[in-house]
């Protein structure tokens, strides 16, 4: 068997060295860490499955062997994109889900004293069933909601059941993770990603994010590679996260102010007319209004604000034009300007104007956006596709600028405190715990007059619910199939890799084709997921047992090329450093410098977030041999600058109290100088508060408690980081 499997058994009892290394700053490559985990399996009878991993929404390809009906090992596919044949830490871990004591086994609802009860299906679906189609007949169907994180099937079902009984307001999590970068990115360049060709780049900057941290094996494959190439790669971040270890250089920054920077940056490069003239004259409209701006936003006048010195922000303009078009700032994600402040769609929105300034979108070693496939059209009669809806997604008034396929689900939570919003469906989605401040949520929650969660434990949200589904664990079903875009795209399928070990679970095709039934509109899901997701591939070709026995199909003929890109999806065709929309949502025309909601004052810090290498967010916290990583290397402790801690006493491990304007708790200190004075560090994945979670329950703080309920203005965002805390030693 392959050198590179892991067993279930030898994950906990092999982790220790690479743990100790990551919560001590170091870092284990995957080779390495395959290495360290190499197991072969034992006798029985094995089968293998290709599937896709669920601990995050990058869905890696993998090869699951299974020895007498149990999960024995996996194996990361070499064609998947994402994965390159390797799975990180949080992939081997979160397998443990299928066999976990503490899954979701039957259906669930909350009686008159609050408390759950087993009920079937039947009753389940026709409860639920009865109490839509009411809300619809009396309050209409935009009265009802649904937000998923979208994993295959969840985003082929979750907006055709939506769409079937009528309403616009089906919701992502992006309001926590994304909508703020995507938006701002959508003004300025008409699309919500691009990648940064770190592999053949000359410089790249990071601004608060970490590939070694959120993990998406090839993004550190792409690294590695770029590092070992000269790539002079710089981390802009509170917090030196660890992807020091490919990096030359940490720059640390104060948290909410990298719109300060990208606009100090920009200053340097237009004042000496160092930019590319032609490019940007070419392809972009409106460049002369912000040009006009610049001026303003010295490096001197950054240095007070982001506490970069002057010098070093001149110098990484200058380095970033030095390299072009091989340069770029990567489009970051969650923490940075994903969703984090009232000024981060600004920020994404600079981010783009100043990679403009590089002319490197489209070159090699710059900004590149990738292809990607899709399924064609299905037969109508077989697969008939529900009227289309003609409202918009409550929310999209007042947060005008949000991605329209994300929406905010903020908004639709907040609309059930006046009666609007009267009933919402989550799927894959702990929104309760980790969107925005929970004791808020939950009574946006407790507002409604039906709240159905489907799920595979006991979350926070589920606790919030009328009804609880019990969804099959990723390791458990056949979805649809995945396409993912990269230099060479693919298709993947999740395909069924053990059987069922609770019966009565279900998965979510059979779970909404139930409820789409009861509300009278199971016309338009009368095919087994099988089926459908042989039809869709059938329309490029290719069959469903093609691919489940190969897991991964490229797509060869639409790999990258590199050149300068001319076209782009905008209202104007070009580059928009003026944007309309913006104008018309009471925002500059071209990006102003905006503050962050809050600034800490003398003796306060702002509170930050992220990820760590074995967690994603709270949905990976109560895998047990995940945690007892955490609680073995004390990674759910807080971090402070070590020089602030000398000054107030505080040592290493020290308890301390932690307190904002909505909550105060207490955990222990990790002291060091990885992190800018004015911050304290947070990891997103502890606090959980539901008690049938008897592994994560009670462990560490959470950092969503301590944030105050805020929505972004016109891009929607959560304001995840507008956090003040202070900070004491327990009995100073």
């Amino acid at each position: 068997m392959s050198k590179h499997a892991i067993t279930r058994r030898s994950f906990l009892a092999r982790s220790g060295a690479a743990a100790a290394l990551a919560a001590g700053g170091g870092f284990v490559s995957f080779n390495a860490w395959e290495q360290a985990h190499a197991d072969e399996a034992g006798g029985g009878q094995e089968t293998t499955a290709h599937s896709l991993c669920n601990s995050c929404s990058s869905k890696c390809g993998f090869t699951g062997y299974v020895t007498d009906g149990r999960l024995g090992k996996m194996i990361g596919d070499p064609d998947h994109p994402y994965c390159e044949g390797t799975l990180c830490a949080r992939g081997y871990g979160y397998a443990a889900i299928a066999y976990s004591e503490d899954r979701l086994t039957d259906p669930l609802k909350k009686n008159e004293a609050g408390e759950f009860e087993a009920i079937s299906w039947e009753q389940a679906f026709q409860e639920i069933g009865e109490k839509l189609t009411a809300i619809i007949d009396e309050s209409g169907p935009e009265a009802i909601s649904l937000v998923h994180d979208p994993r295959p099937s969840g985003s082929f079902y979750c907006p055709r059941f939506m769409t079937a009984l009528g309403s616009p307001n089906v919701y992502t999590h992006g309001a926590s993770c994304n909508l703020s970068k995507t938006s701002g990115f959508m003004q300025a360049i008409g699309a919500g990603d691009y990648s940064s060709d770190i592999e053949n780049a000359k410089m790249v900057l990071f601004i608060g994010r970490s590939y070694a941290d959120g993990i998406r094996p090839s993004s550190v494959h792409a690294m590695m590679k770029g590092h070992d190439n000269g790539c002079h790669v710089v981390i802009v971040d509170p917090r030196c996260n660890n992807s020091i270890h490919f990096a030359d250089e940490w720059v640390p920054i104060k948290p909410g102010t990298d719109l300060a920077l990208v606009l100090a940056m920009a200053n340097v490069l237009v004042s000496q007319g160092t930019y590319a003239k032609e490019y940007v004259e070419a392809n972009a409209i409106g460049y002369e209004d912000w040009f006009a701006k610049l001026p303003q936003y010295t490096p001197e006048w950054a240095e007070g604000i982001t506490g970069i010195p002057a010098d070093t922000i001149t110098r990484l303009a200058n380095e970033l034009w030095e390299a072009a078009p091989a340069s770029s700032i990567e489009q970051s994600w969650r923490a940075a300007f994903g969703c984090a402040y009232q000024n981060s769609g600004e920020t994404g929105r600079a981010i783009c104007l100043f990679n403009t300034l590089l002319g490197c979108w489209g070159e090699k070693g710059g900004a590149i956006f990738y292809g990607g496939a899709a399924a064609g059209p299905l037969d109508p009669q077989k697969f008939p596709a529900p009227p289309a809806v003609e409202g918009k997604k409550v929310g999209s008034d007042e947060y005008p600028l949000a991605a329209a396929s994300m929406g905010t689900c903020l908004a639709a939570a907040e609309a059930a405190l006046d009666g609007k919003m009267r009933a919402m469906i989550t799927y894959q989605s702990n929104m309760a715990a980790g969107y925005s401040n929970p004791a808020h949520l939950a009574e946006c929650f407790d507002a409604m007059d039906l709240v159905v969660a489907i799920d595979v434990q006991m979350s926070e949200t589920c606790m919030c619910a009328d009804y609880v589904l019990p969804d099959t664990s990723y390791l458990e079903r056949l979805e649809v199939p995945e396409f993912v875009g990269g230099k060479v795209p693919v298709v993947s399928l999740r395909d069924r890799v053990i059987e069922k070990v609770h019966p009565s679970t279900k998965p979510v095709d059979e779970i909404f084709s139930g409820l789409a039934e009861a509300c009278g509109v199971g016309e338009y899901f009368n095919f087994t997921i099988d089926e459908l997701a042989d039809a869709q591939l059938q329309t490029l070709g290719i069959s469903l047992a093609e691919l489940q026995e190969k897991g991964t199909i490229t797509f060869p003929d639409i790999k990258v090329v590199y050149g300068p890109k001319t076209e782009w999806a905008t209202p104007t065709g070009k580059i928009q450093f003026t944007s309309d929309a913006c104008a018309a949502a009471g925002l500059p025309a071209s990006p102003e410098w905006l503050e962050p909601r809050v600034t800490p004052g003398d003796g306060e810090f702002r509170l930050i977030g992220g990820k760590q290498a074995i967690h994603t967010h709270t949905q990976t916290a109560n895998i047990e041999p995940l945690m007892e990583i955490t609680k073995k290397y004390g990674l759910d402790r807080i971090w402070m600058n070590a020089d602030v801690a000398a000054q107030m006493g505080i040592e290493e491990n020290d308890e301390v109290e932690v307190s904002s304007s909505e909550f105060t708790g207490t955990t222990r200190m990790h002291v060091t100088q990885r992190i800018e004075p004015t911050s304290i560090y947070l990891p997103s994945h502890y606090g959980c508060s539901s008690p049938d979670q008897r592994t994560a329950y009670g462990v560490g703080l959470r950092q969503m408690d301590f944030v105050p309920f805020g929505i972004e203005p016109v891009y929607g965002g959560a304001c995840t980081q507008e956090a003040i805390v202070t900070v004491k030693k327990v009995g100073a």
